[in-house]
């Protein structure tokens, strides 16, 4: 399912014009990013899931083909935890 998948969907179930939801749907998104990238802090879906930073630290690896050892520094990814009765739903569903 993609963004606009997602933005027909709630424009039908909610009769909503489809250029509102999509408003809505960019707004939803661009504060999920400025609370993970700018605030370092995680966002809660009660019912949905959690939005959450994972820290990895630096580590060597090597590059195989240079026959090279290279450093990856440290970094921040999000991730996506979802909850308990999403988790329940889903394998209720098959």
């Amino acid at each position: 399912m993609t963004k606009a998948d997602i933005i027909n969907e709630v424009a039908i179930a909610t009769g909503m014009p489809k250029k509102e939801v999509g408003t809505v749907v960019e707004a939803f998104m661009e504060e999920v990013k400025k609370c993970l990238i700018e605030k370092k802090d995680n966002v809660y879906l009660r019912g949905f899931g959690s939005f959450n930073i994972k820290h990895r630290a630096a580590k060597t690896a090597r590059n195989i083909s240079k026959n090279t050892t290279i450093t990856i520094p440290a970094h921040d990814l999000p991730s996506f935890k979802p909850s308990k009765s999403f988790i329940e739903e889903m394998q209720n569903a098959q």
